[in-house]
């Protein structure tokens, strides 16, 4: 059994990482009421976006234009979006499964890191970091989205990649919170269009008109690069929400097991003091007897 002196020791150091706890508790709370609301904000937006280029493509027939069709390249793009701190659960390790535990062929991959744990977790497993960019995520802004989809973009355009993708982290409520591959680029036309549209009769094309103005290339020059940054940037905002959830409610956890576990010392502590009672009262009781 423990001694008195240890077990004062160890209750001492749970309730300082008690209070630590706590405190991130209280900060992760105040910091998810802001950015649950950016995220509610911006989700229909966000969702749309997807959508309605889904589904403009979807009427549109076929267009030949570069972003709508994969790359020479079997190289793959995926914009993965963590954060730069744990002590948030399985908030980060959830989108490293998402990569590493996909269908996704590591040495086809080019990294694009939007914080530190999961750039760190993917090179140390081998994965091709591309680029950097864990400075945004403490603070996402549109600007910052937009320079990541130029970036994206061009090695799209130059041929150096074939495909996009975003990895982030949905976020459905305070607790919550799904991690999500999604690709953004060659576009897909949304699967409840093209279900719609083979649902039809043959020879019937009941599907409204899609007419661009100016010519459809030009049109899917100035949409698609919008397109791309709205979801990246949706992914941030959405991901820095599951974030803060994700770790409030890790520290409410790990608040709630030092609680416990500062109980359970009080109780040992409480035994080894009786237990050293009763022995002196046993050695004094003998030792007046022996004189007597």
């Amino acid at each position: 059994m423990a001694s008195m002196r240890d077990i004062k020791r160890r209750k001492s150091s749970i309730q300082s990482t008690q209070q630590i706890t706590k405190a991130m508790k209280l900060v992760s709370t105040v910091k998810l009421q802001r950015a649950k609301g950016n995220a509610e904000r911006s989700r229909n937006y966000f969702s749309c976006m997807y959508e309605t280029v889904g589904s403009m493509l979807a009427k549109a027939g076929t267009i030949n234009h570069p972003y709508l069709r994969a790359g020479a390249s079997e190289r793959k793009a995926v914009i993965v979006i963590t954060s730069n701190r744990g002590l948030a659960g399985g908030y980060n390790s959830n989108i490293i499964k998402l990569i590493t535990r996909g269908e996704l062929k590591k040495e086809e991959l080019d990294i694009y890191a939007i914080g530190k744990k999961g750039k760190d977790t993917l090179h140390r497993y081998g994965y091709t970091i591309k680029e950097d960019y864990s400075d945004v995520i403490e603070e996402p802004a549109y600007a910052d989205a937009m320079r990541i989809s130029a970036q994206v973009l061009k090695a799209f355009t130059d041929g150096e990649i074939g495909e996009i993708y975003l990895a982030y982290t949905a976020f459905k409520n305070t607790v919550s919170h799904e991690p999500k591959l999604i690709r953004l680029l060659p576009v897909e036309a949304a699967p409840e269009e093209q279900a719609e549209n083979g649902r039809e009769g043959k020879g019937a094309d009941n599907r409204a008109p899609m007419n661009f103005e100016p010519q459809e290339e030009e049109a899917l020059d100035m949409i698609i690069p919008k397109y791309v940054t709205s979801l990246i940037y949706g992914g941030m905002i959405e991901s820095v929400a599951s974030e803060n959830g994700a770790r409030m409610q890790a520290m409410d956890s790990a608040t709630s097991n030092a609680e416990e576990m500062i109980g359970s010392l009080e109780l040992q502590y409480n035994r080894a003091r009786q237990g050293s009672i009763t022995q002196e009262l046993t050695e004094i009781i003998a030792g007046a007897e022996a004189i007597s």
